[in-house]
């Protein structure tokens, strides 16, 4: 019984694992075809003239450039405004804490599209023309949410005797949040900002509305797709998994690296004990 378990819980695996890699395999290898449709079958040959084209595409290089700009802006302000917000929540009870969480969740079961419009709608009330601006703007107001209940989580496991012992011992509440709380929320706010920025990086019917006339990788992806998209998309895409994975790997080494030093402090430390003992 328990070795067709086993057995059962390996294939459940495995074919988890090729759902997922086996369209990222095809994609990538659409990108080696020397075909101008984006595909492997029929297989026409090696070629790297969809990388070339991809190099000398000024205008997708420009839809990454601001890809990345609006990234990095949606999550420099989704990180304060949810880890602001998570404290708040945190700090109060009753209906008051219920009301203002339901206010910053809302954001998140509302379409794509209806965020975009009203967005574009309210600032066009005052003005503001549509752009990549607006484009942030409109991500955060509900980017920010997946932040905010990250550290939400996060405040869960936090002592609040930790706390009133540093007000106690004459700390200010800006020395708590500082030296106290913050470091205890940075994993929280480390993964709401990763999250925050790949959550914008495919966003696109919030920037579809309010983009003006710049573009982004999915504005751009879409416009191809409606063009006669080429296998440069399949380029794009192998070269970013490849970033991606490189990441992670990088991270994973660093991790390894830094619990092995961990390790040997504290068996260190274990062996100085013991040579006082004796």
């Amino acid at each position: 019984m328990h070795k067709n378990r086993n057995l059962a819980f390996h294939l459940y695996m495995a074919l988890f694992l090729a759902y997922l890699l086996i369209p990222l395999i095809i994609m990538g290898g659409a990108a080696f075809n020397d075909s101008k449709l984006p595909t492997v079958y029929p297989w026409k040959g090696y070629t790297d003239q969809w990388f070339i084209d991809l190099w000398n595409d000024n205008r997708i290089w420009i839809a990454f450039r601001n890809t990345i700009l609006v990234a990095v802006a949606v999550a420099a302000i989704s990180v304060p405004i949810g880890t602001a917000a998570a404290i708040l929540i945190n700090s109060l009870g009753g209906r008051i804490r219920s009301a203002l969480y339901g206010i910053m969740v809302a954001p998140i079961l509302a379409p794509g599209a209806v965020i975009g419009i009203s967005t574009l709608l309210f600032w066009n009330k005052f003005s503001v023309p549509a752009g990549l601006h607006l484009s942030v703007l409109g991500q955060v107001s509900y980017i920010a949410a997946f932040v905010m209940l990250l550290v939400l989580a996060r405040l869960q496991s936090f002592d609040h005797s930790l706390e009133e012992a540093a007000l106690d011992l004459g700390a200010t509440h800006s020395q708590v949040m500082r030296r106290i709380m913050l470091p205890h929320l940075y994993p929280a706010i480390g993964a709401g900002a990763a999250i925050a920025f790949f959550q914008s990086i495919e966003n696109f019917n919030i920037t579809l509305f309010t983009r003006g006339n710049a573009d982004t990788l999915t504005v751009y992806v879409f416009s191809k797709v409606r063009s006669g998209i080429t296998p440069t998309i399949n380029a794009l895409a192998l070269l970013l998994i490849l970033f991606t994975l490189g990441l992670a790997v990088w991270y994973e080494l660093n991790r390894r690296r830094k619990a092995r030093i961990e390790a040997a402090r504290e068996a260190e430390g274990r062996r100085a004990e013991e040579a006082a003992l004796l």
